[in-house]
């Protein structure tokens, strides 16, 4: 038992988001594994309320040049509000990983080109051969979505166990409209969030930046 919890510690510290990837794609068999084992995850009363579009080859490229075109042009279409005013610690947290990020890649805080390039970067999937688009059916509310993130988890840990990585995007729900109709996705799945994932390209600096995380008390209270 107790080499099979350090065997989980490892794995979960091993999860992180990466932002470049090489063009490799995955074997469609291993994908087949990766995404059955996410299937393990639980939900409110077994609803498995997940449904997952995964594109790849042409789709993965007609996604990838229209995208970015569309956030150009401020043409966005959410299925869930967004408003990213994020207060207090939380903001201070963001602004901690932005600024590591951009440390990693080299770009100056008055550089605006660079940095709108960097941005843009997110709906060109950071080069990923594949992304796992993830919907949760309309009706379902936000006990469901938080089973969707459990689904979402499991997937990258599973990911990470074979090799792949990964980086969960919710900036790619920006675009849904574009999203199903390249996947030709019904209308009643709402889009949650992008998973970009491939291989890493680990000569890439951005991939050398790993933002830190809060002290377990910050987040953890033990009650007796």
């Amino acid at each position: 038992m107790k080499d099979s919890v350090l065997g989980a510690d490892q794995l979960f510290g091993a999860r992180r988001s990466v932002r470049a990837f090489l063009p490799e794609q995955v074997p469609p068999s291993l994908l087949e594994q990766i995404f059955q084992a996410a299937l393990t995850a639980p939900s409110n009363c077994n609803t498995q309320p997940w449904q997952v579009y995964v594109a790849s080859g042409n789709a993965v490229e007609t996604l990838r040049a229209r995208l970015p075109e569309h956030y150009t042009r401020g043409e966005l279409s959410m299925d869930f509000p967004y408003d990213g005013g994020y207060q207090g610690v939380y903001k201070e947290r963001q602004y901690a990983a932005a600024h590591a990020l951009y440390d990693a890649m080299g770009i100056a805080r008055d550089d605006k080109a660079e940095r709108q390039a960097s941005l843009l970067r997110n709906f060109s999937f950071f080069g990923a051969p594949h992304v796992a688009f993830v919907f949760l059916p309309e009706h379902f509310g936000l006990r469901e979505a938080a089973d969707v993130g459990m689904f979402a988890q499991n997937l990258m840990l599973s990911m990470t166990a074979h090799g792949i990585a990964s980086c969960p995007q919710t900036a790619l729900s920006f675009f849904a409209d574009p999203v199903r109709e390249v996947l030709n996705v019904e209308p009643s799945n709402k889009l949650l969030m992008g998973i970009s994932f491939g291989y890493e390209d680990t000569s890439a600096p951005v991939n050398q930046c790993k933002p830190g995380r809060g002290a377990l008390s910050e987040f953890v209270h033990f009650v007796e």
